[in-house]
C-alpha cells in the first residue's frame, strides 16, 4: 500500500485535555500519583493504585521496550504491529508499533513515541529507537 493511513481524531474531555493540548506540541504526557508515588497511564484523575484524587502530569520521555506485540497480517489496511510497551518511568501501555519493519520487531527492543497527524489532536504511537 501506498497511501499513508489516515487516523481518527482522538475525543477529548475535559480530564484528558491537557494530555491532548501537550502532544499538540510533541510532549508525551502520564499522571503520577502524589499520595502513593506511582506513575499511571491512561490519562486519569484518580489513581489506579491506591485510588487518590491527588495526580499530577508529568513528561514522559516516550522511551520504552516492547513487553509483547502481535502482527496483524491480514487487514484491509494491510499488516501492522500492536504492542504493550513498557514506558522507562514504569507504566505498561498498549500502542501500535508504526515506521519500521514489522519481520525485525522482538520482545525488549527499544522504542520512542512518535505522534501521527490526525483532524484533532496528534496521536501518540511508538517506533523503533
Amino acid at each position: 500500500m501506498t497511501d499513508k493511513p489516515k487516523y481518527p481524531a482522538p475525543v477529548t474531555n475535559p480530564e484528558t485535555a491537557q494530555f491532548w493540548d501537550s502532544a499538540k506540541q510533541g510532549k508525551f504526557l502520564i499522571k503520577r500519583c502524589k499520595a502513593c508515588g506511582e506513575p499511571h497511564y491512561f490519562p486519569r484523575s484518580i489513581c489506579p493504585f491506591c485510588f487518590s484524587d491527588k495526580t499530577e502530569w508529568e513528561e514522559s520521555k516516550g522511551e520504552g521496550v516492547i513487553y509483547s506485540y502481535s502482527v496483524m497480517r491480514k487487514s484491509p489496511t494491510g499488516p501492522y504491529a500492536t504492542a504493550y510497551v513498557t514506558l522507562n518511568e514504569g507504566p505498561t501501555l498498549f500502542t501500535n508499533i508504526v515506521d519500521c519493519d514489522l519481520a525485525s520487531l522482538k520482545i525488549g527492543q527499544r522504542v520512542k513515541v512518535v505522534f501521527k497527524p490526525t483532524d484533532g489532536a496528534p496521536l501518540p504511537f511508538f517506533t523503533p529507537a
